[in-house]
């Protein structure tokens, strides 16, 4: 009886000597992956989701150890809810792009307002969560957007750089593109072309290799920041 007390015991204390160690281990990788990041930008892609290229940019972001901001059509959220389900799981952020794409400077505020509050819904509804942020289609802005933005507490989020992968440029573009942020910046990639894809690992190596990584879009200052 003795003797199983003890090692009983034993088996304990093994047991929480093994538990306090791996809590050692994932701070000091927290720690390590925090002192490796000198600053963070935001990578975000617009216009989906897709049944068909999403899947491809959620795989090439996770197997390249990336996350970013997604900014969805509400009408492809509503259309595609598993896929906005996806975007959660691989742990990205998702935003509110319209409900469907149109220039939100020549609509009345009543307009403004529907393709806003369709797409908080639709995004919703497909279990991505209520988005505090809104990318304006072609960056089209006036006080009246920004006057419904308000009204849903949302953070209007441009970009600093533009990839031009929408318009069919290379893989070194695009790349290069990347290669030009700092601290603080956001870049505007799209989630359908390939060229975009193929750049990824690439973006990822550039970005380590300047000590910056990827993170998110502070709702305050709409500026990127590290992943809170």
């Amino acid at each position: 009886m003795h003797t199983s007390t003890s090692q009983s015991k034993r088996a304990l204390v093994i047991g929480l000597t093994a538990a306090v160690v791996a809590a050692a281990s994932i701070i000091d990788a927290g720690a390590a992956e925090a002192a490796a990041c000198r600053g963070y930008v935001g990578l975000t892609f617009d216009d989906g989701p897709s049944p068909t290229n999403t899947p491809r940019l959620l795989n090439a972001l996770k197997q390249n150890g990336l996350r970013a901001t997604l900014f969805n059509e509400g009408r492809y959220a509503a259309a595609y809810p598993a896929q906005v389900k996806a975007e959660v799981d691989a742990d990205m952020w998702i935003g509110n792009h319209s409900y469907t794409h149109p220039h939100l400077v020549q609509l009345s505020k009543a307009q403004v307002d529907s393709e806003i509050t369709r797409t908080q819904q639709a995004i919703a509804a497909a279990g991505g969560g209520t988005p505090k942020l809104f990318r304006p289609p072609f960056g089209g802005t006036n006080s009246t957007v920004k006057s419904v933005e308000a009204k849903y507490g949302l953070r209007e989020i441009i970009w600093d750089i533009s990839s031009g992968d929408s318009s069919g440029v290379s893989v070194d573009r695009i790349v290069q593109a990347n290669a030009n942020l700092t601290d603080g910046q956001i870049i505007l990639m799209h989630d359908g072309p390939a060229n975009t894809i193929a750049a990824i690992p690439r973006i990822a190596r550039g970005l380590a290799g300047r000590g910056l990584c990827a993170g998110m879009i502070s709702p305050q200052t709409g500026r990127a920041v590290a992943p809170s």
